[in-house]
């Protein structure tokens, strides 16, 4: 379902208070359990987002994302726990003023034009980012005059993160931004968030494009069964999964690989051996001292996907 941009409550047009200090956590879920009936979403979550950090909050589906995005937006309340945001309730309308977002939970009127949304989206603030500057940041130049409906998915994607933008927010929560966009469109639109962050945003960001995870957080949240599961920086996250991938052609038994220490798992793929090892460096060496022969020799750092599998499919 198409993703639509948070509007916060009409509010009067009181000053907007001051940026948290730098260390200080923008929002908060504090040992939070959210409970819908006899499933619970979130069992005993806790996450702090900084100011100028990207996070990204990964996790199969149903693991609690959305339940996660959903308390920090006041959308709903916790079962036990709190939600903070800006050191306030997230539901205060002053707080929302403060906070933009993309959710895939419903459609926009599709006989507006995309300049009316946005004009309508920024009468909701009392300090809304001027018209020129969303249409270059969200890339909607020569298309402000056309309908909502005449719009390809990935330019809707486009207009729905120029929506979240309209009030200048300091949090921005990204739910799946980039769905149906193309891969130009895909990278201008990280490189905008990025720019978001250098100027002290914070963004909250799920997707299910680890490539897009991998490429954009500073920090990377996996959470499953409303658990945090890992918790750290991509290169943590991913030094977390079952070890680097050596390479090579060699005539060294299988078996004996499978004995060197660190090693986790070994394929045979027709000429080429594929050993998978928490300290590729030491195996390699190994190999080369008992296989003067071995050529085509290639390491491979893990990929998020295997780190995200081994930390979500064995729990």
């Amino acid at each position: 379902m198409p993703a639509i941009a948070f509007a916060p409550e009409i509010h009067t047009t009181s000053a907007r208070p001051t940026t948290a200090a730098p260390l200080q956590p923008v929002a908060t879920l504090a040992n939070v359990t959210k409970r819908y009936g006899a499933t619970t979403a979130l069992d005993g979550l806790s996450l702090a987002l900084r100011p100028g950090e990207i996070v990204a909050l990964l996790g199969p589906n149903g693991a609690g994302k959305s339940t996660a995005v959903r308390l920090l937006l006041g959308l709903i309340s916790a079962s036990t726990g709190a939600a903070s945001v800006f050191g306030s309730d997230p539901r205060d309308p002053s707080t929302r003023s403060r906070i933009g977002a993309m959710l895939q939970v419903a459609r926009l009127p599709e006989t507006l034009r995309v300049r009316e949304h946005l004009d309508l989206f920024r009468s909701y603030y009392p300090r809304p980012l001027p018209m020129e500057e969303i249409v270059r940041i969200a890339q909607l130049d020569g298309i402000q005059g056309r309908f909502f409906s005449q719009l390809s998915g990935g330019q809707k994607q486009r207009v729905l993160f120029g929506l979240a933008l309209c009030g200048d927010p300091d949090l921005i929560m990204l739910d799946e931004p980039s769905v149906g966009m193309d891969i130009e469109a895909r990278r201008g639109l990280w490189q905008q968030i990025r720019t978001l962050a250098d100027r002290g945003k914070t963004v909250l960001l799920t997707t299910h494009y680890l490539e897009e995870a991998d490429a954009l957080a500073h920090r990377i949240i996996v959470i499953n069964k409303g658990r945090i599961v890992s918790e750290g920086t991509p290169s943590e996250i991913k030094s977390r999964s079952a070890g680097r991938k050596i390479s090579c052609r060699t005539d060294l038994d299988i078996e004996y690989l499978r004995t060197l220490p660190s090693v986790t798992s070994v394929e045979r793929n027709r000429d080429t051996v594929v050993v998978t090892a928490g300290e590729a460096e030491s195996v390699v060496r190994v190999m080369l001292l008992q296989d003067a022969a071995l050529s085509n020799l290639e390491i491979a750092s893990p990929a998020l996907e295997d780190a995200f599998l081994a930390l979500t499919s064995s729990r």
